[in-house]
């Protein structure tokens, strides 16, 4: 009786103890703020040293899968649970972000619940997990954070038993969408796609790959075969495919992995072979890579639609109209795809010192797709004094960049960390590159030559341009907008937007 009586009192201050941790865990979690849960975030670490590890070969290509399946059953996930989440997973080179942003805003527009996942972001981290089109609030980040970030704690073999930045949004990503019940869940690959920690993914409903080309060759390989090796790794059995038409090198080896895999590929039909009825879609930028962008779009949200509709899917038409696999209401994929906001790619801010062209283009064929665009606004408007805003991310050969920047003539060029300089908790975290980012400018700027500024932060830049443009006003010179490109990379792109339009509103009052 007395060992009994032990035995009672020991499980009773057992279960006080666990009561005890389950209260201070709750006050921590309540008494976090946004500030404290970033930084918790940042501790994390970042893509940058991912990207570093990852080319010293620290870490083996089949750990990374493993690690965020060990993580996700740390915290609750198992694949039988993640199996239920109805995936649109894209990768590519170009374009990847945009065809998800397309595809997210046709399927919203058609009534589903909608989850977006993307990367990197512009002005805050909450912009890579969206609901219906929105970033997710600061309360729920706060909320699911900690519990994630809690259960990681817990269930540590060792110190650094934790998963990396990325990872672990990609963890945080797929308890939210869980929980939330998204209809559809539409997700962006990080980096390749055979290693990428969102390949856990088993049986999305379609995959998408946008166009290919030479980028992250430190860790995809230096061939272009290479990439489309890597990126067709989300393949997956019996799935269906659908890619946009690709260089013929990379096309064989879609084919190929595609027949490897059992997964029916389709490559999607041009923009104007698509037949409307009332409405016909007015693309926020209008060219071909995003006309392909659309198209693929169109392509996999039909295909989610009649998944979603029990609706066996043999093969895709070359075009989708009314009377085709029951889709009967195309207005609502033209509002869509006209409705359709995604900053930062190819985005033009009208200001009262000028145009802003903002585009993230870091590789030599998105360079010229960028050069190309600002040249043709350019040549037709006319008049304006021509500032470029440059910085690069990662490890890039930033000559191949800059060369053919060289052929717009700017007036001045300012090479500027990305770092906006304001007062702002997310930017304060992109300081703790700086000095990193500032020996770049400086060979940057030694590279280019006359006409090269240096500056600490895009508020500086921007506030010197305003200032010049004043004077030049005072003189009467008021029909001299200036045009300013700000290229070379997402992040310093969001560092600009951070001052010009910090709540994405695709609008500024600078």
């Amino acid at each position: 009786m007395k060992y009994q009586g032990f035995i009672k009192e020991e499980m009773f201050r057992s279960w006080q103890r666990m009561m005890q941790n389950v209260i201070i865990n709750r006050k921590l979690c309540s008494l976090a703020d946004y500030e404290t849960t970033l930084a918790a975030l940042h501790r994390l670490q970042s893509n940058a040293e991912y990207l570093k590890l990852s080319a010293e070969k620290k870490h083996t290509n089949s750990d990374k899968l493993k690690d965020i399946k060990k993580y996700l059953l740390r915290t609750g996930i198992t694949f039988e649970k993640l199996d239920t989440l109805s995936v649109i997973h894209v990768t590519g080179t170009k374009g990847k972000g945009s065809s998800c942003a397309y595809t997210e805003a046709i399927l919203r527009e058609h009534g589903y619940t909608t989850g977006f996942y993307s990367s990197p972001h512009l002005v805050t981290v909450r912009e890579r997990i969206k609901i219906n089109g929105q970033s997710i609030s600061e309360s729920l980040f706060i909320e699911y954070f900690w519990k994630v970030h809690k259960n990681l704690e817990n269930a540590k073999e060792y110190e650094s038993d934790m998963p990396m930045y990325f990872k672990f949004l990609t963890i945080l990503m797929f308890k939210i969408f869980l929980d939330l019940n998204v209809d559809v869940a539409i997700i962006e690959v990080g980096i390749g796609g055979l290693y990428d920690c969102t390949n856990i993914v088993r049986n999305p409903v379609c995959v998408g790959i946008t166009s290919l080309a030479l980028d992250h060759t430190s860790l995809l390989g230096s061939t272009l075969e290479d990439i489309a090796y890597q990126k067709s790794g989300i393949f997956k059995h019996g799935s269906i495919a659908f890619s946009v038409p690709q260089h013929p090198r990379a096309m064989g080896v879609l084919e190929k992995r595609a027949v490897e895999r059992n997964c029916r590929l389709h490559v999607v039909p041009p923009f104007e072979e698509y037949r409307w009825e009332n409405i016909s879609p007015i693309l926020k930028i209008k060219n071909v890579v995003q006309q392909e962008n659309a198209s693929l779009a169109i392509q996999m949200a039909t295909a989610w639609i009649m998944s979603k509709n029990n609706k066996h899917l043999v093969s895709m038409p070359n075009t989708v109209d009314t009377n085709i696999n029951g889709i009967r209401n195309m207005d609502k994929f033209a509002i869509g795809l006209s409705s359709c906001k995604w900053p930062g790619r190819m985005q033009i801010l009208r200001s009262s010192i000028g145009n802003f062209f903002l585009d993230g283009a870091h590789t030599i064929e998105s360079m010229q797709c960028c050069i190309r665009w600002f040249n043709d606004f350019v040549t037709k408007k006319g008049g304006g004094k021509k500032i470029l805003i440059f910085n690069t991310s990662a490890m890039r050969d930033v000559t191949t960049l800059l060369t053919p920047l060289k052929s717009l003539q700017f007036e001045k060029v300012y090479f500027v960390p990305n770092y906006a300089g304001v007062n702002n908790v997310d930017d304060e975290f992109n300081r703790f590159f700086m000095d990193t980012q500032k020996l770049k400018c400086s060979k940057n700027a030694e590279f280019w030559g006359a006409g090269s500024v240096l500056a600490n932060s895009t508020s500086e830049v921007l506030q010197e341009i305003k200032k010049a443009n004043s004077h030049r006003q005072a003189n009467h010179n008021k029909d001299e907008m200036c045009q300013v490109l700000v290229t070379g990379s997402l992040h310093l792109v969001g560092a600009v937007l951070a001052v010009l339009d910090p709540h994405l509103t695709m609008s500024t009052q600078f």
